[in-house]
């Protein structure tokens, strides 16, 4: 049996309204979905694949933060 994995998805909306998810332990690992359901099954099957090529990078999420900028 396959040791189960955790990792931290972050989402994002566009301007042009796509859900857009990113996952920051793998290299080159997004997606995008109009909606967020089918967001979140896309992005599974693009872990699945990235993880077929690589290792997760040692990322611990620490905090989300927004910063304005004048």
């Amino acid at each position: 049996m396959a040791k189960q994995k955790s990792l931290t998805v972050l989402i994002e909306q566009d301007e042009d309204g796509y859900f857009v998810a990113t996952v920051p332990a793998l290299r080159s690992c997004y997606t995008q979905a109009k909606t967020l359901p089918t967001l979140r099954k896309r992005i599974t099957e693009v872990i699945k694949l990235c993880l077929e090529h690589e290792s997760p990078g040692h990322h611990r999420f620490v905090a989300v933060e927004r910063v304005e900028i004048s």
